[in-house]
């Protein structure tokens, strides 16, 4: 049987003073949660990770989650009543106004109104968003981006996630996320992506394709060394794997991985022309395994398409924050959020 929501003081201005301003940033992933209890300047005060498991069904999901807050909270001794907003990063689609994830493919849930069943149990403003845009704000905030007049954010992975951050602010849909880079159309007679299009980007440049190619690589007796540490199995060539084969001489899996990056530096480009960003910064796993080649590769790239007017106006760069990037994004747009709200702003996101 699970316990009752706790009872909490949900008026800030009577919660303790000498704890005051604390925020909670939380990353739901396809396979693991974290959160992060953050101070009000952002500094990390305690976190904790654990399995998502998604198969558990929406209302499991809801309690998994805010226990995994609750613990964070305990190893930070702090409670709900020391928290002043929580903010989540989720992927897929969103309503953000609402707070409702509408579907994640990867845990089976649809229409979960995360954000009002964690407001209901700890009682603190919430708010939800991308967790990609979160990665990004957090790059922004404190990471490789910071004092950027507007960021890009390409993150390839499984997919490749994007987000953007304009004058401090996360770029959004009205009701929505947007920046779906990896659903560029690329080539328009191209492999078949996972949207039902064809050509997209995530086709031609997410981890899964490399792994495909490399997988066909290793089963024809081109790349000897990825054939001895994964053998042919996709679910073995990860991003680590791909780094040392290529380190270990299998010069056809860094043909892979630049063509990847090269596609990747297009659509950058694509993106460069139409907003004009000063910081375009890479994550994810892939750039985290091989950072040189990809900020090089995509560079180049990126500058050979731009209008020439362009190719002097950005820089790429590295993000600097990895596991950490998700909960930090959500935890300082929560405070942006909320502290915007508290002020009146016009243009502030409303907390759940």
């Amino acid at each position: 049987m699970n316990p009752k929501p706790r009872q909490v003081t949900t008026d800030p201005e009577s919660r303790p003073a000498s704890k005051a301003g604390h925020w909670l940033g939380f990353d739901l992933g396809g396979t693991k949660m974290q959160a992060t209890v953050f101070d009000a300047d952002l500094q990390i005060c305690a976190s904790k990770r654990r399995r998502t498991q998604g198969g558990e069904g929406i209302k499991d999901g809801v309690d998994r989650i805010v226990r995994t807050m609750e613990t964070a909270l305990s190893a930070a001794e702090l409670t709900p009543d020391d928290l002043r907003g929580i903010g989540i990063g989720c992927p897929g689609p969103l309503d953000l106004d609402r707070g409702i994830v509408l579907e994640a493919p990867n845990l089976g849930w649809e229409n979960m109104p995360v954000a009002e069943s964690v407001r209901a149990s700890l009682g603190c403003p919430v708010i939800l968003l991308n967790d990609v845009d979160a990665g990004v704000y957090a790059e922004y905030r404190r990471g490789s981006a910071t004092s950027s007049r507007c960021t890009l954010g390409v993150f390839p992975g499984t997919g490749i996630g994007g987000g953007c951050v304009y004058e401090g602010k996360i770029l959004r849909g009205a009701l929505s996320s947007c920046m779906e880079i990896g659903h560029l159309q690329m080539l328009p007679d191209g492999p078949l992506c996972g949207c039902g299009q064809f050509g997209c980007l995530e086709a031609l440049a997410s981890r899964l394709a490399i792994s495909a190619a490399a997988a066909q690589a290793s089963y024809r007796g081109q790349a000897p060394t990825l054939r001895r540490l994964a053998g042919t199995k996709l679910s073995n060539i990860r991003s680590g794997v791909l780094a040392k084969a290529i380190r270990g001489g299998d010069t056809v899996i860094e043909d892979i991985v630049r063509s990847a990056a090269t596609y990747l530096g297009a659509a950058v480009a694509m993106l460069v022309n139409l907003i004009s960003p000063d910081t375009i910064v890479l994550g994810g796993g892939l750039v985290e395994a091989m950072p040189e080649l990809y900020l090089e590769s995509v560079s180049v790239s990126a500058r050979a398409r731009v209008l020439p007017s362009y190719r002097d106006s950005f820089r790429v760069v590295a993000a600097q924050l990895g596991d950490d990037a998700t909960t930090t994004g959500a935890a300082a747009w929560a405070q942006e959020a909320l502290e915007g709200a508290e002020a009146g702003l016009p243009d502030a996101e409303k907390p759940t």
